[in-house]
């Protein structure tokens, strides 16, 4: 069952760094050459980029219904097909409108094949006991943008962005899409008759406030993914420490879950949220004490939330309302974290622009929001009360 369990985490894992690459991490290497030759202004790019993200956001809780149905597998493989059709529109494009096409297939395959729907994937297949699964898939795709630059890099300085775009597009059928067939057999002889009946899932306080503590969050996340070299630059940093603060993010993202995986996995995921929600603020008040000095501490604390911060994504909601209508569930809390990241960037673009340096008060004002919200819920749902948990058990 381990052998089992891991091939399952390295399928999933390897095919979800193809498509975090290949989509979501794609336009930090290619839209420039991409508005370049089609005489379009980056800000046409990045806002059909934006609005891939809202249409992503938009479907997750359709796309969770069809996963509670009936598994992950059929999702996920149609996310290879609709993806790799987005990608060869994007190669195609000569004007504005098939670019924003493009962009629309993408995200839909977004919505269809990111971590939503591998986390409830994951949860269909081992329900409560996917935590481990779920931390070991955000530890290979944490290397997705390591991966994933340095190829659409290769690729534009070699064949050119159209042909990269081909590339991708040629990947994920190759390669996603038979590493997501490789998925049925565990999948459907684990969770048997699929979901019929049409979920009734009450938006309650404890929904509410996870919505919130994450929407809140993703925003910090979107935003210092975009500025964090310009914003350490602003406290002083040279331009080779912001590059090198931006380098650090990605290990302290990886060394985090892999903390996580170990240590914080003997608390309740709860305790690992709140974490992921204090280290951003406390990386602003130590590049605000310290100055552009600080940069690479400061991207070390940012960095290790965000990779807590991923894994919590999909560990809270299970531990706090169970596997039943799982990926359901996380397409209603995630919703307003995709629509809240395909705003963060301009809206912090904006803010920086007033406040310079300052924004890093919004920003920590934002995660501690989140860790607020997150701080209410031990009020409102208790793992005691739920069915199946260890006092249920004990009794």
């Amino acid at each position: 069952m381990q052998a089992r369990r891991l091939g399952v985490v390295i399928a999933l894992g390897t095919a979800q760094t193809l498509a975090w690459g290949s989509s979501y991490y794609l336009p930090a290497i290619l839209a420039d050459p991409i508005a370049r030759d089609l005489g379009l202004s980056n800000n046409w790019f990045f806002a059909a980029f934006s609005a891939s993200l809202i249409i992503s956001g938009l479907l997750g809780p359709r796309i969770g219904r069809q996963i509670d149905r009936v598994g992950g597998r059929q999702v996920l493989c149609a996310s290879n097909i609709v993806l790799a059709i987005g990608l060869a529109l994007l190669g195609l494009s000569h004007s504005l409108w098939v670019l924003a096409m493009a962009w629309l297939w993408l995200g839909v395959g977004m919505g269809l094949g990111l971590y939503d729907a591998a986390f409830g994937a994951l949860g269909r297949i081992y329900g409560r006991d996917a935590r481990g699964a779920i931390t070991g898939i955000t530890l290979i795709a944490g290397f997705a943008s390591t991966v994933g630059w340095p190829l659409s890099t290769l690729g534009l300085e070699t064949i050119g962005w159209r042909e990269t775009c081909f590339a991708w597009a040629i990947a994920h059928l190759v390669i996603g899409l038979p590493l997501n067939l490789s998925l049925p057999r565990a999948i459907e002889a684990a969770t048997g008759d699929a979901q019929t009946t049409k979920p009734n899932i009450p938006l309650d306080r404890a929904m509410v406030l996870i919505a919130f503590a994450m929407a809140a969050a993703w925003t910090v996340t979107a935003a210092m993914a975009v500025h964090l070299p310009r914003l350490m630059q602003a406290f002083g940093a040279t331009p080779a420490q912001a590059l090198f603060a931006g380098m650090m993010i990605g290990p302290a993202q990886v060394a985090a879950r892999v903390f996580e995986a170990g240590f914080l996995s003997r608390f309740h995921p709860l305790a690992s949220a709140r974490l992921a929600c204090i280290t951003h603020p406390i990386g602003a008040l130590t590049i605000a004490l310290f100055g552009g000095g600080a940069a690479a501490a400061f991207a070390l604390l940012h960095g290790s939330g965000n990779g807590i911060l991923t894994i919590a994504r999909g560990t809270l909601p299970l531990a706090i309302f169970g596997p039943a209508n799982y990926a359901y569930r996380l397409g209603l809390i995630g919703a307003p974290s995709r629509i809240c990241q395909a705003f963060a960037p301009l809206l912090f673009g904006l803010l920086i622009d007033v406040l310079g340096r300052g924004v890093l008060i919004v920003s920590a004002s934002l995660s501690l929001s989140a860790l607020a919200a997150l701080t209410l819920l031990s009020a409102t749902r208790k793992e005691a009360a739920m069915p199946g948990s260890a006092s249920d058990k004990a009794a």
